[in-house]
């Protein structure tokens, strides 16, 4: 078993992973959060971007579940000497692993992994394609704080063009029933929309006042290799989540950004702390949906026991 793409779970493997993080969302609130599930078990981060909360949240999650975890450095590997991906990979199964969470630049690349090794492999990020754990953890902060994504009105703002959250949360959160608006300029989207079940819209303020979840995305100027936008001020004053935008925004709804933020870019540092911001609640979240996902690929043989 692996977990590549949303589109892998489908309803039911999302409510699947839902149902097994509740029950991890009661171990993160003891005093010693940790239970044996996963003890005997080898967890390897290959991480070839940089990653400073995905790659601590999935080892806080292996640990937390008792398997042990091995983080592969690229920056100090045989890598910078010229080794081949595949090699690399093969060299880190053939230690004994048993799930191997990769990140990379490139599209594509863990469902090339999956294919060289035996161990079960989590997409941890490729390139602009899809970061499917991060999907389903902002699934399970709506639901905390909504209940349901049935019939929710999602606005995704800002840098979709470069976006593997985006792509990811499109799909899991039309899955569950929510009517998604992407709000960016036409120089932040992608060249083509088809095949995917969203509206889209270049005016923020006037998607802002009905929507449900407002979810802001980083501009993500490491990834731009042409000049999309004028200035950054202007990209803030009509497409980031001002002061006076928050205002519009109604009394049940929800702020989200994948992290880490620009504050006073796509969103300003006040509106980041108001309580109905619920970024580091997703930060919180992420670690209890991983460990439900690293239960369910490698320790579902057996009774959860908590």
């Amino acid at each position: 078993m692996n977990l590549l793409s949303v589109a892998d779970l489908g309803v039911d493997g999302i409510e699947e992973i839902m149902r097994v993080t509740d029950s991890f969302v009661e171990v993160s609130e003891r005093a010693i959060p940790k239970v044996p599930t996963l003890r005997g078990k080898t967890v390897v981060s290959l991480f070839y971007e940089e990653s400073t909360r995905t790659r601590l949240s999935f080892e806080t999650a292996a640990k937390r579940l008792s398997a042990d975890t091995m983080n592969f450095s690229i920056s100090s590997s045989s890598v910078k000497k010229g080794e081949s991906l595949r090699d690399t990979v093969t060299t880190v199964e053939a230690m004994g692993v048993d799930a191997v969470i990769v990140r990379h630049g490139s599209a594509g690349v863990p469902w090339q992994v999956a294919r060289w090794v035996d161990a079960a492999v989590v997409n941890a990020g490729d390139g602009w394609h899809e970061h499917p754990t991060q999907a389903l953890l902002d699934c399970y902060t709506i639901r905390q704080r909504r209940g349901s994504l049935a019939g929710l009105r999602i606005a995704i703002v800002g840098d979709v063009k470069h976006s593997r959250v985006a792509r990811s949360d499109v799909l899991a959160f039309t899955l569950l029933g929510a009517e998604v608006t992407l709000v960016a300029p036409p120089t932040l989207l992608p060249p083509s929309l088809a095949g995917w079940p969203v509206s889209v819209s270049h005016d923020l303020d006037d998607v802002v006042p009905k929507a449900d979840v407002v979810y802001l995305l980083r501009m993500q100027r490491e990834r731009q290799t042409e000049a999309l936008l004028p200035s950054l001020r202007e990209y803030t004053a009509r497409w980031g989540l001002t002061r006076d935008r928050a205002r519009l925004l109604g009394d049940d709804a929800v702020v989200m950004h994948p992290g880490p933020m620009n504050r006073g870019v796509e969103i300003a540092a006040e509106v980041a702390d108001l309580p109905n911001a619920v970024i580091t609640r997703q930060v919180a979240n992420g670690v209890v949906v991983r460990m439900a996902v690293l239960f369910l690929l490698l320790g579902s043989g057996g009774e959860l026991a908590l």
